[in-house]
Formats: structure tokens, sequence, C-alpha cells
């Protein structure tokens, strides 16, 4: 078993990522995006740094590096994240990481144009079979009046601007790691400390934030969900996703970590009470596979 210490931890991470998006989820609703979004990035500032602490990591990094992961923090999280969170209140968990599936070729097309890497003939065939599986689940999807979350315009498009918020971001932390090697929790730790050192003025200037304790006071399942989400995205879910790429091969550990979609489903089903029809199940299978191709080929 410990031969596949990689693909058990890509396992896992995709699982913990499930999780974080539910969680975010139900903190969306009772925060709102901007001050989850806040919120969840000082707690995982606090994990990482007792983890590096802890665990006696260097902090051998160049100034190079450190401007281009905080430019990649401040698209990712700030960007990217503010409309994935805005995303969840309006489609739901399972619809905007489904549309997150939509990031991988975003980034292969970026990097084309942007760092010279090629796409081959299969890595083209990725991105269609990707499109049409997250197409064959967006459009035209009947609802019923069970489910919560309900497909429209506005959520579709903020799940895109998610989904494009997080390619350019790898973009960027590429860039850093292109300069030299990293530790990938420190790479971390300056990506949300850039990310909040943006999104606290601004929210600061626009009187949007608040206060977290008065606010965890009063709503204690705003908390937990919080904490949940924190714990098992940022922090549990890079920490994994971390070992899945040190002992196994990349593109394996990103086929397994993408399986995001297909282990959201039942909880959809069960907890969310979603409706899951053929389409639902087809389209979220086809995406990922496509997925699949795109870092396999």
């Amino acid at each position: 078993m410990f031969n596949y210490i990689g693909e058990l931890s890509a396992i896992i991470t995709a699982f913990c990522w499930s999780g974080s998006s539910f969680a975010f989820t139900t903190a969306a609703q009772r925060l709102g995006s901007l001050q989850l979004n806040i919120n969840r990035l000082m707690l995982a500032i606090i994990f990482l740094s007792l983890t590096i602490v802890i665990a006696g990591i260097s902090f051998n990094i160049s100034s190079s590096q450190i401007l281009y992961l905080a430019i990649s923090g401040a698209i990712g999280f700030v960007f990217g994240d503010s409309f994935l969170f805005k995303a969840y209140q309006h489609i739901g968990a399972r619809l905007g990481m489904l549309l997150m599936s939509l990031s991988p070729f975003m980034s292969a097309i970026l990097a084309y144009i942007f760092l010279k890497e090629n796409l081959s003939i299969w890595g083209i065939i990725g991105i269609v079979i990707t499109i049409g599986g997250v197409v064959l689940v967006v459009v035209e999807r009947s609802e019923v009046p069970t489910s919560k979350y309900k497909i429209s315009n506005i959520g579709i498009f903020y799940g895109l601007m998610a989904a494009l918020g997080q390619a350019v971001g790898l973009i960027f932390a590429k860039l850093a790691f292109n300069l030299g090697e990293i530790n990938g929790f420190l790479a971390t730790l300056v990506r949300i400390t850039s990310a909040v050192g943006v999104l606290f003025p601004i929210m600061i200037l626009t009187r949007s934030y608040k206060n977290p304790l008065n606010i965890f006071a009063k709503d204690l399942k705003a908390l937990s969900s919080t904490l949940t989400g924190t714990l098992l995205g940022p922090y549990l879910g890079v920490t994994f996703s971390l070992l899945a790429v040190e002992h196994a091969k990349v593109g394996i550990a990103a086929t397994l970590m993408s399986t995001v979609p297909i282990i959201m489903l039942p909880i959809a089903k069960y907890v969310y009470k979603e409706d899951l029809n053929w389409r639902s199940i087809g389209g979220a299978v086809i995406a990922v596979a496509g997925v699949a191709i795109l870092f396999l080929r």
C-alpha cells in the first residue's frame, strides 16, 4: 500500500476539496462571498504558519519568486475565489466545482500563449471533451422544485470567472517555480498572505469588512462551516496535493484530484437533495475524462 502513497494522497485531496466546497457553500450563504474569503484566508495563514514553524521549513525564496507568487495569490484567491463563492451562492457547490473543471484547459491555453508550452493533439482533444461535458450539464438542464440551487446565467458567469482566475494564478505560480525550487507550503503561505494584503484594505475602504469574532459569536454554524472548509481546503487539501505530486507522477496525481465533480454527485443528491439525471452524471464523467486526457497527453 505504501507504494501508492501518492495515488492515495491524490484521492484524499479530491475528497477534501469536495467537502470544503460544500462547507464553503453553507458559509457563503451566511457570511457573503467577500467576508468568507477573508475569514478563511486568515485562518489558512494561521494553520500554514504553524505547520511551517513546527516542521522547520526553510524560508529560502528569492524576491522575484515572492513577486510572482504575490501576483498569483492576488489573482487566484482574491479574484478567482471571490467569484467561486459567488457561484456557490447562485448555483451551488456541485455545479460551481464542475465549472472549475474548465480551469485546467484554460491554464493550458494560457501556458501556450505566455509560456510557449505547446499543446499536442491529445491536449486539444482533452479540451474539447472537457468543454462538452460541462456544456452537457449546464445547458438547458431542467430543474425541479426540490433543488435548492437553480442554473442561472449569472451563476455560470461567476463560475467561469472563478476558473479563469485560478488558471491565471497558476501561470504566475509556474513562473515562480521556474526560477527555482520552493517548498509548497511556503509558496502557498506567500500566495495567501498577498491575497489578504490586497483584499483586506479593499474591504476596509468599502466598509464591507465585519469583525469575524462578532459574526461567529452570533452564528456558530457559520463558524463551523468556515473552519471545516478551511481545514479541508487551503490546509489539508493543499497538504495532500503536495504529497500526491511528490510521490506520484504529476499526470496521475492531477487526474485523481480532478475527480471532485464525481465525488460530489452523491453528496449533492443525498445531502442537498439535488435532482441528478443521467445528463448530470454523464456530463461530470465526460468533463473529468477530458481533464484526464489533458494531463495524460
